[in-house]
């Protein structure tokens, strides 16, 4: 989940909807200096799929120890030292059945999709939040991750699948992708007030690879520079559930608030306009 607040209001985004959003951007990267990498199906199942296990978690959300809904947040911008505010073991099976839930439909997808969540786990976060038993488990889950990796490649390259699709070049690239369009969608969806980037650096023509600058222009409006999409300016409309801050002094007064609020779509415009 991913949320952003007010003075009264929680406004609340659910993981499936963020990675829903990550892929329709995904779709319109493409022009004549960006190209989407390939296999593009493939890459776009990860892309706007790669939090399709945390669905069944969103329906029954947590607090966390402060009472804040346990959410991404632009606090996290750049960084995930959030350790000490989950639940580890439940956390890591979340991300888990990422991986095997991808792995039945898209075993491709499924790679990517594992890369994601070991990067998230060794280079965007901070385990010196855990305790000795939560590092032996972090570790496990990572070389975990990694040997499914390994077995899924196999099982492709046994498939008939390109065999330049396999090459660590080719999979680094569409796992960058889905990076650059998750941190796109995670930006967007906290409203993040300051400039940042989209992760990873990537190819532009024939020139270097370059990083991809976001930068907030007020009312809901977002500028990238240089531009990746396919038309100058973009609309999205992002599904929060709004919940009022007054239902979160329980659990229970909390979930029984977010199953019933309705959704109000919040709509967004990108663009390579300076204003």
């Amino acid at each position: 989940m991913i949320r952003l607040e007010n003075n009264e209001h929680w406004l609340l985004l659910g993981h499936a909807d963020h990675a829903a959003l990550a892929g329709e951007f995904a779709r319109h990267w493409k022009n004549d200096r960006f190209a989407p990498p390939n296999p593009f199906a493939h890459i776009l199942d990860a892309v706007s799929r790669h939090d399709d296990s945390w669905k069944e978690r969103d329906a029954e959300p947590e607090l966390t120890q402060s009472g804040h809904p346990s959410a991404f947040s632009r606090e996290l911008v750049g960084t995930y030292e959030a350790f000490e505010e989950i639940d580890l073991p439940a956390y890591l099976a979340v991300r888990g059945r990422a991986t095997e839930q991808a792995a039945v439909r898209d075993p491709y997808s499924a790679v990517l999709i594992s890369m994601h969540t070991v990067n998230l786990l060794t280079e965007q976060a901070d385990p010196d939040t855990l305790d000795a038993e939560g590092k032996v488990l972090l570790n496990a889950f990572v070389a975990g991750q990694r040997n499914r990796q390994t077995e899924l490649l196999a099982s492709l390259a046994g498939s008939g699948m390109n065999p330049e699709f396999l090459t660590p070049e080719a999979l680094r690239r569409g796992f960058e992708f889905l990076q650059a369009c998750d941190s796109f969608s995670l930006l967007v969806g906290v409203d993040y007030p300051g400039r940042s980037a989209l992760r990873h650096r990537h190819p532009f023509g024939a020139e270097d690879a370059v990083e991809i600058v976001y930068e907030p222009l007020g009312n809901r409006r977002y500028r990238l520079d240089p531009w990746p999409l396919d038309e100058p300016e973009l609309i999205f409309d992002i599904p929060y559930r709004r919940v009022a801050k007054s239902a979160t002094h329980t659990l229970e007064a909390f979930r029984a608030a977010y199953a019933q609020a309705d959704v109000e779509p919040v709509r967004i415009v990108v663009t390579g306009a300076t204003s």
